[in-house]
């Protein structure tokens, strides 16, 4: 069959988000729990924006505020209350698209995975030569369970629709399922919606009557097939939550390999949905990777460390048991080792911070050295200072850095010192207390010690 192209007609989609989620047993929204970090809403809408909808309408009830902060102004909410099924709630978006001359397609918030190639077939199929009026996306799960059944023709015309609860024995014998997702001119929809009834087990208006109405009305309907079920998995409790964020991390970790990533131990390291990575990059096990990180070519990521928000150049390496937090960048070549947290730092090319260091709020020049146990004193209580180390300076080991305080280039501060000025380029600072020695003094105290713990052994 020939596809005419709908590259030139609006588009609007319509998300249901309506549901009370409770089998989460929590008070966010369902659909805005998250899944590699991005609230599973996000994904959906995500790869929808790359059919450019014109306008977007997401149906909500319980917990409307919790979306209505969540997306602004990018989606219209449109309330149904009560809920009384899918087809009551597509209708619940009718106001917001008055005036709207395209196609609709109608999407679940909780179904999260489905692909823009997915849904540009569903329209590329509603704008095909024999003009069906609505286009099911349908799946073929191991198990059907209690999915709706899409009775088709062997060329995808649909004879009927009809929901478990509603379907005979031999009606349930059909593999092919009803995922939800549709596609309707809005020429189409709202006039089909208005045909609906409510007489089935539920006293509900389902959805899937419009096409059991547009069939008896002589007009055809189709189904598309997707071959990945798990694209049109929802989510309906923590447990599928959990299997959802499974699946998406096992292919995040295969395209991370396909791209050039070496994972030592694949099935321990957890991506973020937006985790940029370069080539010839290695990861070793127990690596969790929070949003907003990019990592460029041939860096090291040793175990146990966790990054968020932060940025390595070509050639860095970080770990074991390194914590990079927002704001953190380490320029080519530079090095953070075990037990090092970065926070709104830069650590400049070829600098090191090896040991159990906390550099927050700071700038590390080029080449300089950060000793063990060094820390940025970059809080008051109140207020965050800054603090700015030059390039090729030597901070000695457990040294307390008290900003705002600028270091110099080539500046070396002794280990134990605290320092509360600035110091000077090519400067020496050493801040500690007079070292006081008295020869003997520790044998006489031990003695002392000894005598007083048998007096108190003794009988009395």
């Amino acid at each position: 069959m020939t596809i005419m192209t709908s590259a030139s007609t609006p588009l609007a989609i319509i998300v249901l988000a309506a549901g009370k989620g409770t089998r989460m047993k929590s008070n966010l929204h369902k659909v805005l729990h998250p899944i590699a970090g991005r609230p599973m809403l996000e994904h959906l809408l995500a790869s929808a924006q790359d059919l450019s909808p014109e306008r977007q309408v997401v149906v909500a009830g319980h917990g409307r505020e919790q979306l209505e902060q969540a997306l602004g102004a990018r989606a219209t909410i449109a309330v149904q209350e009560p809920q009384l099924g899918t087809g009551h709630a597509v209708q619940q978006a009718e106001q917001a698209l008055t005036g709207f001359e395209g196609d609709v397609l109608i999407l679940y918030g909780d179904v999260p995975f489905v692909q823009a190639e997915t849904m540009r077939a569903m329209i590329e199929r509603l704008h095909a030569p024999d003009a069906p009026a609505v286009v099911v996306l349908g799946f073929e799960p191991e198990d059907p369970l209690q999915y709706g059944r899409v009775l088709a023709h062997d060329d995808g015309r649909i004879a009927m629709m009809v929901e478990y609860k509603d379907a005979n024995e031999e009606q349930r014998a059909c593999r092919l399922c009803n995922s939800g997702l549709m596609a309707v001119k809005s020429a189409d929809l709202f006039g089909l919606l208005a045909k609906v009834g409510n007489d089935n087990s539920q006293g509900e208006y389902y959805l899937v009557d419009i096409v059991n109405i547009a069939t008896l009305e002589g007009r055809t309907c189709a189904v598309i097939v997707t071959d990945d079920a798990d694209e049109v998995g929802g989510i309906n409790s923590r447990s599928e939550l959990a299997e959802a964020e499974v699946r998406w991390q096992k292919k995040r970790r295969v395209q991370a390999m396909d791209d050039g990533v070496s994972l030592i131990a694949p099935e321990t390291v957890f991506f973020a949905w937006d985790t940029q990575l370069g080539r010839d990059v290695t990861i070793e096990p127990n690596v969790v990777f929070g949003p907003g990180v990019t990592v460029a070519d041939n860096v090291v990521i040793h175990a146990f460390s966790h990054l968020e928000g932060a940025t390595l150049e070509s050639g860095t390496s970080i770990g074991p048991y390194a914590r990079l937090r927002p704001g953190a960048v380490l320029k080519a070549g530079a090095k953070i080792g075990n037990f090092v947290e970065m926070k709104q730092a830069v650590l400049g090319e070829g600098a090191k911070a090896n040991h159990l260091t906390y550099l927050g709020d700071a700038e590390v020049g080029a080449g300089a050295n950060i000793g063990a146990g060094t820390i940025t004193c970059n809080y008051d209580g109140y207020f965050k200072h800054r603090t700015v180390i030059g390039e090729r300076a030597f901070i000695g080991s457990n040294s307390a850095l008290v900003a705002p305080v600028k270091i110099g280039a080539d500046a070396i501060v002794a280990a134990g010192s605290a320092v509360t000025r600035d110091v000077a380029d090519g400067e020496l600072r050493l801040v500690r207390g007079e070292q006081l020695v008295k020869p003997g003094w520790a044998d006489r105290f031990h003695d002392a010690m000894k005598k007083k713990k048998a007096d108190q052994k003794k009988p009395r």
